[in-house]
């Protein structure tokens, strides 16, 4: 007690926090609950039960560190009991000579969700091809519950090798649900989407949609520092148009109380969710079912020994039950 005592009188002075540091997102509520058990807790998502609520955001595929990657991910998700999406499969619609880097199902086990991905442009080519059993194949091969189909038009705009779109990805999606019989997620990838696209997607029959909103990693940004085409680099301005994890919250609030057709009931939310708190801040202000995604904070840990992605994780999970039991939502 002596030396917890002297620590006190040593850090206080180093403890002090600025006002303007002050999180006014929630009440603070201490005598309410008593510390969280370390007792697990179950809840149903994806048609599957999850004992975490984080979503492992699709990342990376077909590189030399994406088995690695992969793998790691795929043994948290076993051990906390969380949901996984993987990395572009573009290249398995070709061969298999990346399929081990994809193949995590005896890994993460056949009780928790694994979804398979793919990008608006190779649905396009596919349908276009007469190839969407392809994508059944592929579905099947990786034994995973279903897909998602990545929306990124402004990402492939940008790209160097960039493909482009002959109709509308509203138009191939009605499609895909309409001839293959699995379920679909539906995602950006780092710039989100405004209220009509978000919309459009909640009236149709998809398992979830990701937000993948502006605050993360921004694709658009990525292409565009991959280019070095001088009059590319003229359209910069485009990399800093998207919408807020905070905006299409409201949006998605608004649509489900007013819009009787909606048929989506799940929500990934992602894009900027940077710890437990914005991820649990978020999921209590959705009036839908909802989880949230991370990309970047889990790569940085999951590239790394796996012991630093279980210690991440770890207190991940741990905190959010800290704010679970102490914090509420200021209206």
């Amino acid at each position: 007690m002596a030396d917890r005592k002297k620590d006190h009188i040593d850090l206080a002075l180093l403890s002090q926090i600025e006002k303007t540091m002050l999180d006014e997102r929630f009440f603070y509520e201490p005598v309410l609950n008593p510390h969280p058990k370390s007792a697990e807790k179950s809840f149903s998502f994806l048609g599957k039960h999850l004992r975490t609520p984080i979503w492992v955001s699709s990342m990376t595929g077909g590189t030399a560190l994406a088995g690695k990657i992969n793998r790691n991910l795929a043994k948290a998700c076993a051990e906390f009991g969380m949901g996984m999406g993987l990395g572009s499969c573009r290249s398995l619609l070709q061969n298999d000579d990346h399929f081990s880097d994809f193949n995590v199902r005896p890994i993460i086990g056949s009780d928790l969700p694994l979804y398979a991905n793919l990008g608006i442009c190779q649905l396009e080519e596919s349908i276009a091809n007469g190839q969407l059993n392809r994508i059944g194949d592929l579905i099947g091969r990786l034994d995973a519950d279903g897909l998602i189909i990545h929306i990124n038009p402004m990402q492939e705009w940008l790209q160097p090798e960039g493909d482009r779109l002959q109709k509308s990805p509203l138009e191939s999606i009605n499609q895909l649900l309409n001839h293959l019989d699995f379920p679909v997620i539906v995602k950006e990838v780092g710039q989100g989407m405004g209220p009509e696209s978000l919309q459009a997607l909640m009236r149709m029959p998809l398992q979830a949609i990701e937000f993948a909103a502006f605050g993360g990693t921004n694709f658009a940004k990525v292409e565009l520092l991959r280019n070095t085409d001088t009059n590319i680099q003229l359209f910069d301005p485009l990399t800093k148009i998207g919408h807020s994890a905070d905006q299409m919250i409201e949006w998605l609030n608004e649509i489900v109380a007013k819009d009787k057709k909606v048929q989506c009931r799940e929500i990934i939310i992602s894009g900027g969710i940077q710890n437990f708190l914005d991820g649990y801040y978020y999921m209590e202000k959705s009036k839908l079912t909802a989880i949230y995604g991370q990309a970047s904070q889990l790569l940085k840990y999951a590239k790394e020994p796996y012991e630093e992605l279980h210690a991440y994780l770890l207190s991940q999970k741990q905190g959010l039950q800290i704010a679970q039991n102490y914090l509420k939502l200021r209206k």
